[in-house]
């Protein structure tokens, strides 16, 4: 019995245009083609084009980088001052409740932020009213103007009597155009 082969119909990917076969490559496509200029990837113009968009949004975000710095150490400033102020006020209540003696002169504040760290004895516990005497963000030291309560409101140099207000030695200016040393 002579058995006739099957005819088996060619794959789309091996017909040529009007129906011829032809050599098929890897992936369906015909083998030897090449692609179009167009189709090779980025141009070097597209490159330049790219690369000048990139760096003016760089450009862009250096200031707003900058701006964000700037606001995040001010804020810290804020807070170191209100930390210390407030250490300073609870020392003053605590004297003026007759929790422990000062000295004559000073107003029941405290002679100086050292003080506030290393705490007084209070029945014979300590009572500290500070951790640490933070950094100035501004300035980079632990090192603050003071201020006792015979010193003029603005002045620079302090009487050495008591501390009466803290304020940074910075001589920047803040974003609302004031100078950090009168906050």
């Amino acid at each position: 019995m002579d058995v006739a082969p099957a005819k088996v119909a060619p794959a789309r990917s091996e017909l040529r245009a009007g129906g011829v076969l032809g050599p098929v490559g890897a992936g369906g496509r015909k083998a030897g083609r090449r692609r179009r200029a167009g189709e090779r990837g980025l141009t070097l113009i597209e490159l330049i084009v790219t690369v000048a968009i990139l760096s003016i949004l760089a450009s862009a975000a250096i200031p707003v980088a900058r701006f964000q710095v700037k606001r995040e150490k001010e804020r810290e400033l804020r807070y170191d001052l209100w930390m210390m102020r407030a250490a300073i006020d609870k020392y003053k209540d605590a004297a003026d409740r007759g929790a422990f003696q000062t000295k004559v002169d000073s107003q029941n504040y405290p002679p100086d932020l050292d003080t506030l760290v290393k705490g007084v004895d209070v029945q014979g516990k300590k009572l500290k009213f500070l951790r640490r005497i933070p950094v100035d963000p501004m300035t980079g030291q632990a090192d603050w103007g003071l201020r006792s309560m015979q010193d003029d409101s603005d002045s620079d140099s302090w009487g050495g009597q008591n501390v009466f207000d803290v304020y940074s030695k910075s001589q920047g200016t803040g974003l609302d155009g004031t100078k950090y040393s009168t906050w």
